[in-house]
């Protein structure tokens, strides 16, 4: 199974022969805005092993519920892996496509897998009991979906529920967190990397019941995040601007990065998205052929062949600076030419 990602720099710069700061990564869904942070590592203790109240409290804060709802990991993958191998049903039922971690830890931990093409079959029914994973707003399409139906229809059948919010914070759409306190199977994963911009950075998470999240900690570590990883965070969330203008610069941005792809002769549609990044599916060409093209630009794309119900003919684009947008609009109109 090819569970690879995009955002290899690192490797496509190597492969061009350039340095990584020529390259113009469009692949990954990382926020291209950060926020201030005024922080001098050298002055950071790392003799002692760190405490995470200030850091809890602070997350806790941010998502407006309580530090007992909270629990904390070494990025959300590391959150995945934890909760699959934590809860105590082995049915799983995957709307896909979706983050492919998920389903490499549905392989991992011997789960017996359903994957729902919610493109196609949303409602499909699913067994009483059964694991329900939801990535809202969605990957690689940035989706957004209203699953208050959906939810209540889980709920009724007893299921095991996890929500994915990782996209959330740079949409206009509420958030599940009410259910939070209305069902006790329900368990939604947070991540800082996407919209801080810190994917060097990790910290991921879960938030539940304080009577779910008690038993998922007796699972975990004790020290898990470094000391450094946590005084980045603790930096950045004390700029309470970054979070409105980020947000608002990404969807003026994310139109125009529409405007120049249904200008492009290969684009076929267009997904709306919610996300910082949009889902392509072209047309008289593929991916691969795509990706080839935009290389003697330094343009990397996401090809999304490897998503469960998604082909060769689909690319992922990151929403990225206006400069950066401007390249790819120059790369394309060359291209057509």
């Amino acid at each position: 199974m090819n569970f690879t990602h995009g955002g290899d720099v690192k490797g496509f710069a190597l492969e061009l022969g350039c340095e990584i700061s020529e390259v113009i990564d469009l692949s990954s869904n990382i926020n291209f805005i950060q926020p201030d942070k005024n922080i001098d590592f050298n002055k950071i203790n790392i003799s002692s092993y760190p405490t995470y109240d200030e850091l809890y409290k602070n997350i806790a804060n941010l998502y407006s519920i309580q530090d007992t709802e909270l629990e904390l990991f070494n990025g959300a993958s590391s959150a995945i892996f934890s909760l699959f191998r934590f809860f105590d049903t082995r049915l799983c039922y995957l709307y896909s496509p979706a983050y492919l971690e998920y389903k490499k830890a549905a392989v991992t931990f011997d789960y017996q897998l359903e994957l729902v093409n919610r493109f196609v079959d949303l409602d499909k029914e699913v067994e009483p009991n059964s694991l329900v994973v939801f990535v809202n707003p969605s990957t690689p399409d940035g989706s957004f979906y209203d699953i208050d139906a959906l939810l209540s229809k889980w709920m009724e059948k007893n299921c095991t529920i996890l929500i994915d919010e990782s996209f959330i914070e740079f949409s206009m759409q509420k958030s599940c967190l009410e259910y939070i306190k209305k069902y006790d199977k329900l368990f939604i994963l947070k991540s800082l990397t996407k919209f801080y911009s810190c994917a060097g950075v990790r910290i991921g998470s879960v938030v539940s019941s304080s009577k779910n999240i008690e038993a998922l900690k007796k699972y975990e570590p004790m020290w898990k995040i470094s000391e450094l990883d946590m005084a980045y965070v603790n930096e950045v969330l004390k700029d309470e601007k970054f979070p409105k203008i980020s947000k608002a610069v990404n969807i003026t941005n994310k139109e125009y990065l529409v405007k120049i792809l249904k200008e492009f002769k290969y684009t076929n549609q267009i997904f709306d998205s919610s996300a910082n990044f949009v889902l392509v599916q072209l047309k008289n060409i593929k991916a691969q052929e795509f990706q080839e093209l935009l290389k003697p630009y330094k343009i990397m794309i996401r090809d999304c062949s490897n998503f469960d119900f998604l082909d060769e003919e689909f690319v992922r684009i990151a929403v990225k600076s206006t400069k950066n947008l401007d390249k790819l609009k120059e790369a394309l109109k060359s291209i057509c030419t």
